[in-house]
């Protein structure tokens, strides 16, 4: 078992799929995955995209820097967003940042953090890395060392890693391991390159899952075989 974890959520988690906004049926569902992990008395960091707030296409027209500056908001605004709800549920939660200064959300202290952690709070980090050309991938693996997790979890919409699509091909072939060369040399788009590239160089393993299916995440922290394990 896993006991501490930094979990990656694209912003569709909170829309459903292919929608815009907030939905109530899909942020209820996550809420009841995240209090499933808490229960187990797991640590859990968090980040979370923006995709259901604003997508790169929906940017190509604003420049490179300012459109990573809107999305980089766009997190924290999913972050509070997920703090209050995330509360009401009963579930203790603090939203860390470096790049806002509201009552609201806390500055990203190490020491802080782990204080967090230990009070029993879920803590969602929001803004990215805060740095423009960096993804929400780059910002999780950064997270994940910072907070010295046992483990990255990617939460997609597939049961895990295959050599192809297997939306697209029948015949795709599904990876229950796999190492992080191994990945590379295959070819296989994980994660970004440089959120991958800090997984490697810090030995941090992943485990790619379908977050959609219930209770997939917690059978994966509990040591099941779960998705797809990427290792050193």
């Amino acid at each position: 078992m896993y006991n501490r974890i930094l979990l990656k959520l694209s912003g569709e988690v909170l829309s459903g799929e292919d929608k815009k906004g907030f939905d109530e049926k899909a942020i209820d569902y996550l809420s009841n995955e995240i209090k499933d992990i808490v229960k187990h008395g797991i640590k859990l960091g968090m980040v979370i995209g923006a995709g259901n707030l604003f997508r790169g296409r929906e940017l190509e027209d604003v420049t490179n820097t300012i459109g990573d500056h809107i999305g980089m908001l766009g997190t924290v605004i999913n972050a509070l967003y997920l703090k209050d709800y995330f509360e009401r549920k009963g579930i203790k939660t603090v939203v860390v940042s470096q790049i806002v200064d509201l009552p609201s959300v806390r500055r990203i202290h190490y020491d802080d953090i782990e204080l967090y952690f230990n009070a029993g709070y879920v803590v969602i980090f929001a803004g990215g890395t805060s740095n423009p050309f960096f993804t929400t991938d780059t910002a999780a693996a950064l997270r994940a060392v910072e907070m010295k997790a046992d483990i990255l979890i990617k939460a997609t919409k597939v049961d895990g890693i295959y050599d192809k699509d297997p939306k697209k091909f029948e015949n795709a072939k599904k990876y229950d391991k796999i190492t992080y060369d191994d990945a590379i040399n295959l070819g296989l788009k994980i994660m970004d390159t440089e959120a991958f590239s800090i997984c490697k160089r810090y030995k941090m393993p992943i485990i790619v899952l379908n977050f959609f299916k219930k209770n997939n995440l917690l059978n994966a922290l509990l040591n099941s075989n779960i998705g797809t394990f990427v290792k050193p």
